[in-house]
């Protein structure tokens, strides 16, 4: 706090007392319905504790003037920047230029990122004169213009086109804007105007409170702004005149330290203080609440406040930093009157709102029927206990509870029938237009008879005593029923008939069936989506028309509101079926698992106030802003890096300014080594009320063939990516399906150096000197080949000599070598002469066979004849046979000596080395060498073919061979033996 030297200890000491009196005071929750407030504690951002000045940039994401530098809040992140001496950040601010420009103690510059979009600090202290350079805190900075001015204690530094000037003053106290006008308060002087040149009298300090000390010019009106001041209160500034707005209620003081005001969307105003949080308050200056640590604060010392784009609250603190979601259309409604009761069941009757609970019922009129939340915490008991469920019926409120059936008169419960406890009302009419009433109560379903001011008992609805807590009737006065473990029953109140329905009547299960009225019809909400009856079958069949919406879901609960609309629970989560447009199902995931699961309730009033029960109270949801509040989402790649052994950071966060929402240019696309071929991606998306319902879906063209599944998930890594260009891309949705653009990042991946430019003009030398090579090495074998073919042609030229020679030499032992030439020839034709001397033998053999058959052939002839006596003729012929087979035997001995001759003795050389053949087996031994067919053989040895191969085998084991020998083989190679 800037104050005089003088009055710092008593100034100190008037905040004590005020810190006390302001802890010490007992405040009540203003409105019914709380807004959410996310703390961020020092523990989380892991900075300073102190947070002087909040920003937003166009992208959405958050900066704060810390106590150990400037923190980045990004959705997701916390980053901090530290200045390069240290010291406390007090101030920042936005340039024209997109710069953000800050101010520390002796030091003033701006961050902007540099080629890889990191934020980095330039200082700009050297463009003071070297007398300033010396200066305090800077506790304002103002865009003014192209100009910015930063604030110290005694300094005002006016920065522009790369100069520095300097206004002295003794002591300024604030600087800041109030419609399109620069205003510094000078405490010597007043309120001061800048003028482009200097600074001239605005309003002089004669004309200013005493100790007036601002700390922040806001917008009011369109033609007043709002000035807290850190003792005088609050004022209200039009054109020169300065007068008091004064603060009414909550026991507020109006001379505590008021540090910020921002305008609210509804009219109404947020002012911080120092000591006592935030005052919410109207346009006369009342005040509507106190937010402080009971509401949900960290702390009650609000040094900084400021409204973000999506219209919610950011505070900086003494230490730590809140959120509160002043535009969240969904609100819990949990006073301290309630004692953390599950909320069973709401109804609006008579400018009233009733709230039944586990533990009462609970009343608070209404005067406005607008967005019910801001309904005043004025609650009042009605009764305690269980209570069940209250409807408003043919102008009755009733109640059905644990103990019985009530009404709702003046502010109390009046009994109507307490035999038994009741689950829910519904109105049919009966014969003659009497009105009645259908309770589904613990036995059964029970009629009352509506006569205005008392309801009659008409008795149960026939002989069914299941607990009927879920209960329609349906447009023929038929009451439907069901039971969540026995089926759905139908319910004839006339006849008094009971049917009971089943999964053999076409339910998909006995169990979980929930009956409920929608578009005038009676449904069934199932496991296995929305089933309806078919009175022409008796019996039930899936819905065509919800089957579009619903699918096969498992549906627990149903309830249509004024608008058409079909809200749902799916298991412990809650829905709605739009219908403005084509049907579109819209998740409440700030309700998943905080409804009251198996009692689930949803009271819509009108667009802008649906009452769920929840575990613990209720929750107010505008469902008109809350469709209003789906907007368009951004996403930011906040972190590129190398993750391959390096982890060296490839971008920041930014392509261009701070402040901007610039893409990726073609200058900043990086190309980055094969190594370094695997990197680490970080996105975020600014949503800060709904964050841990934001998903994300990325893609890496030119690696991935399609987008990733949606996942909570910030971050993706990959690794070992093979050379070429790849963009990586990312889109993030909320619970509103409701996508963002693409964010992209491009960058490329040099191949190998195996595979580089330079390495393939090295390929293409290394090539042109193998072929160069290679051509050198054929000329050299050609000119060898021709040296050596002379060379061959000088051989061939000396052994035609010595051909010569040797053919002269030849000459000369011709005459002896056709002498011998003469003696071969004489050799050979003995050869051949011996050899047609062995076939005329072997031909004389056959003759002796043939003599032999004739010899027989005549023996037989006498013999068959029967003649006794031979006469002398015929003895005489077969003598002449008998005289040439003689000459035969001497032919074969005749045929012996030849074949020896002709194959160098074979037969002797066999007889001697086997002693034991006989002629017979010579015979054959030399009709074999002669190669003869068995056929043949058997001819001339005058057997038969089947006697050649009994010789064959004997002669086999007389000599000796071996099985797997061929006989004519063994005999071949003796032959050859001898030959040689």
């Amino acid at each position: 706090m800037l104050i005089n030297q003088h009055n710092n200890l008593l100034f100190k000491i008037f905040l004590f007392i005020l810190l006390i009196a302001g802890t010490n005071t007992a405040r009540p929750q203003a409105y019914i319905a709380q807004r959410k407030t996310i703390n961020y504690e020092k523990r989380q951002y892991n900075a300073g504790t102190q947070n002087w000045k909040i920003r937003q940039d166009a992208e959405g994401r958050m900066y704060f003037a810390n106590n150990e530098g400037v923190l980045v809040f990004d959705g997701q992140y916390w980053q901090l920047y530290p200045l390069p001496n240290r010291t406390i950040v007090r101030s920042l601010e936005f340039g024209k230029d997109k710069r953000l420009y800050v101010g520390g103690q002796d030091e003033i510059g701006y961050f902007s990122p540099d080629k890889n979009g990191v934020l980095v600090f330039t200082s700009i202290k050297s463009l003071i004169p070297q007398a300033d350079q010396e200066f305090s805190d800077v506790w304002d900075i103002v865009s003014y213009g192209d100009d910015v001015f930063f604030r110290s204690h005694d300094k005002i530094f006016k920065y522009v086109d790369g100069k520095i000037s300097v206004y002295r003053s003794p002591s300024w106290l604030f600087l800041g804007t109030y419609q399109n006008k620069l205003l510094a308060h000078d405490e010597q002087k007043g309120l001061l105007e800048y003028t482009g040149t200097g600074w001239k009298p605005f309003i002089a300090k004669k004309n200013l409170p005493d100790g007036f000390y601002i700390t922040s010019i806001s917008r009011y009106s369109t033609s007043f702004s709002l000035v807290t001041t850190a003792r005088n209160g609050l004022f209200l500034l039009s054109g020169t005149t300065l007068r008091n707005f004064t603060l009414s209620g909550f026991g507020i003081d109006n001379h505590q330290h008021f540090s910020a005001a921002v305008a609210l969307d509804d009219g109404t105003y947020l002012v911080s203080t120092y000591i006592n949080g935030i005052y919410q308050i109207d346009g006369t200056g009342a005040v509507l609440e106190n937010i402080a640590k009971k509401e949900g604060l960290q702390n009650i010392y609000v040094r900084s406040m400021y409204m973000d784009t999506n219209h919610n609250v950011w505070l900086g603190l003494d230490n730590g930093i809140d959120f509160i979601a002043y535009n969240n259309a969904v609100k819990h409604i949990s006073p301290a009157v309630f004692n953390d009761g599950g909320g069973y069941a709401t109804a609006f009757y008579h400018n009233n709102l009733y709230f039944g609970l586990s533990n009462g019922i609970y009343q608070v009129p209404v005067t406005d029927m607008g967005d019910l939340s801001y309904v005043k915490n004025n609650f009042k008991q009605i009764a305690e206990g269980q209570t069940w469920n209250m409807s408003a019926v043919n102008g009755h409120l009733l109640v059905g509870r644990d103990d019985g059936i009530f009404e709702v008169k003046n502010g109390a419960l009046s009994p109507i029938y307490n035999a038994t406890g009741f689950w829910i009302f519904k109105q049919l009419q009966g014969s003659a237009g009497a009105a009645l009433i259908a309770a589904g109560n613990y036995y059964g379903v029970r009629l009352f008879e509506d006569k205005g001011q008392q309801l009659i008992d008409k008795g149960n609805v026939g002989k069914y005593y299941e607990s009927a807590r879920f209960l329609q009737v349906d447009n023929k006065n038929i009451i439907w029923t069901s039971h969540p473990y026995r089926g759905v029953y139908k319910l004839n109140p006339v006849t008094h008939a009971v049917r009971t329905y089943t999964q053999q009547q076409g339910l998909p299960s006995t169990l979980n069936n929930f009956v409920f009225k929608i578009k005038g019809r009676v449904v069934i909400a199932t496991e296995k989506g929305v089933y309806e009856y078919d009175e022409q079958h008796d019996r039930f069949n899936p819905s065509v028309t919800y089957k579009l919406i619903f699918g096969k879901r498992s549906l627990r609960y149903l309830q249509e509101d004024g608008a058409g609309n079909i809200w749902f629970v799916e298991g412990k989560n809650l829905g709605v079926v739009d219908y403005s447009a084509t049907p579109t199902i819209i998740n409440f995931p700030e309700l998943n698992n905080r409804i009251l699961s198996g009692f689930e309730n949803v009271y819509p009033v009108n667009s802008n106030n649906i009452f769920v029960g929840s575990e613990n109270g209720f929750y107010h949801i505008n469902y008109a802003k809350y469709r209003q509040n789906i907007r368009p989402l951004k996403v930011y790649i906040r972190k590129v890096k190398v993750s391959s052994g390096t982890d060296s950071l490839l971008f920041g966060g930014y392509f261009g300014a701070v402040n901007s929402n610039s893409k990726q240019s073609t200058s900043n696309i990086l190309t980055l080594g094969h190594k370094l071929n695997s990197l680490y991606f970080e996105y975020s998306s600014p949503i800060f009320e709904e964050q841990a319902n934001v998903e994300y879906s990325y893609l890496l063209e030119g690696f991935d063939t399609e987008w990733s599944a949606w996942s909570k998930k910030p971050e993706k890594d990959y690794t070992n990516l093979p050379a070429g260009n790849y963009t990586f891309k990312v889109k993030a949705r909320n619970h509103h399906n409701n996508e963002s653009a693409e964010a992209a990042y491009i960058f490329r991946i040099s191949p190998p150096w195996y595979q580089t430019v330079w390495a393939y003009i090295i390929y293409v030398a290394l090539f042109t000197y193998l072929f160069y090579y290679v051509y050198k090495q054929q000329e050299k074998r050609l000119i060898l080949k021709q040296q050596k073919e002379l060379q061959l042609q000088q051989q061939k030229n000396e052994e035609e000599q010595r051909q010569i020679a040797y053919l002269h030499q030849l000459e000369l032992e011709r005459s002896e070598k056709e002498l011998a030439n003469l003696k071969n020839e004489k050799l050979q034709s003995e050869v051949e002469f011996k050899t047609s001397e062995l076939a005329s033998s072997a031909l004389n053999l056959v003759q002796k066979k043939e003599f032999l058959l004739k010899v027989k052939d005549e023996l037989q002839r006498l013999q068959k004849s029967g003649k006794e006596v031979v006469e002398v003729a015929e003895i005489k012929k077969i003598l002449r046979l008998l005289t040439e087979e003689n000459k035969i035997n001497e032919q074969w001995e005749q045929f012996s000596i030849h074949f020896d001759k002709v194959h160098a003795g074979f037969l002797t050389v066999i007889k001697e080395r086997y002693p034991t053949i006989n002629q017979q087996e010579l015979k054959l031994c030399a009709y074999l060498i002669m190669n003869l067919s068995s056929k043949e053989i058997a001819q001339l040895m005058a057997i038969s073919v089947r006697g050649v191969e009994i010789s064959r085998y004997r002669l086999r084991k007389k000599l000796q061979i071996p099985t797997e020998m061929n006989l004519f083989e063994f005999l071949f190679n003796i032959q050859r033996e001898i030959m040689k």
